[in-house]
């Protein structure tokens, strides 16, 4: 387990982030240009080496009820991991990561064409200019075109 000082030494390389003190000898790192009201990334940082980090909505983390990770057990490598992909999400726009929809080309063995596209939150499948079926989301879809036979065109199906 890495001491309180090599958190702290690992963390204060992000010059991003602020650090604060708070009560019991604890420290906060925040970092100021978050797109969101949400600042703090590290919370609560103590001497006993304990300290969580703000990764609500991150795929891959087991957070709290508050969208935090405890960093207690952390390794050098899972702490800067973790610390970058907080600072991420936190200067990220999700509105822009919205507008990037899906649109995928599905074939079965005969060559015909089914494409899967996002549109206004639904998961649509056109036969040519013709809708299909719609969905309301892309793993109902995507299991709806491996029952028709259909696999994604130019590389591996989910």
């Amino acid at each position: 387990m890495l001491t309180f000082e090599q958190k702290q030494q690992i963390i204060e390389t992000f010059p991003e982030l602020t650090r604060k003190e708070v009560s019991m000898k604890r420290l906060n790192y925040h970092y100021e240009d978050s797109l969101y009201e949400k600042t703090v990334v590290v919370q609560h940082l103590h001497p006993n080496g304990n300290g969580f980090v703000y990764v609500e909505g991150i795929p891959g983390y087991e957070t709290d009820d508050r969208g935090l990770v405890n960093i207690r057990e952390a390794t050098e490598e899972e702490l800067i991991k973790t610390i970058r992909d907080a600072i991420r999400a936190l200067s990220t726009d999700d509105a822009e990561e919205e507008e990037e929809e899906i649109e995928e080309v599905w074939v079965n063995e005969q060559g015909e064409k089914l494409t899967l596209l996002e549109e206004e939150g639904f998961f649509n499948i056109y036969h040519g200019y013709n809708l299909e079926e719609s969905f309301g989301d892309y793993r109902e879809a995507v299991d709806y075109l491996k029952e028709e036979n259909f696999k994604q065109s130019g590389g591996e199906s989910e």
